[in-house]
């Protein structure tokens, strides 16, 4: 199975990459996000260690049943061949109501067929009132018009 864009990547493919992870991601489907990994790919997430598409899709399972109305923005810092580094921005609230806004880096790693194979992500996190929100679309997909990170300030 190809995922197109494929390595090595260009400033126009990374981008692409990056945003088609994005949506993907802000569809809050782990079964659709688990297609975006080869079969055996390898993550760290914060300090979880989880392996395969399995052990991905069952992790993003659990992480949408806690970060409600999830929205996430994501932007390449940096890329070479096979590899990009993204830095994203991502708001949900939990089951209180309380808000939170989550900053990080993450490292991608793609196979020849465009598959990431590996994805460290650092995450930190912080409580915001609810009036300190930035990212402000229906749920899904994020609007083209809609700021980015660097625009919003992020």
């Amino acid at each position: 199975m190809s995922r197109p864009p494929l390595p090595p990547f260009a400033d126009e493919t990374a981008a692409q990459k990056a945003r088609a992870a994005e949506d993907a991601w802000n569809s809050r489907d782990p079964a659709r996000v688990a297609l975006a990994y080869t079969p055996l790919s390898e993550w760290r997430n914060r300090a979880e260690f989880i392996t395969g598409r399995e052990a991905i899709e069952a992790f993003l399972t659990r992480k949408w049943s806690r970060e409600l109305d999830y929205r996430l923005i994501k932007e390449v810092w940096a890329h070479a061949g096979n590899r990009i580094a993204v830095r994203f921005a991502y708001e949900y609230h939990d089951d209180s109501g309380n808000w939170f806004r989550a900053y990080g880096n993450e490292n991608w790693q793609f196979d020849a067929e465009g598959l990431m194979e590996r994805r460290i992500a650092s995450i930190n996190e912080h409580p915001i009132a609810e009036t300190e929100r930035k990212f402000h679309w229906p749920l899904g997909r994020r609007p083209d018009n809609h700021p980015g990170l660097s625009d919003l300030g992020l």
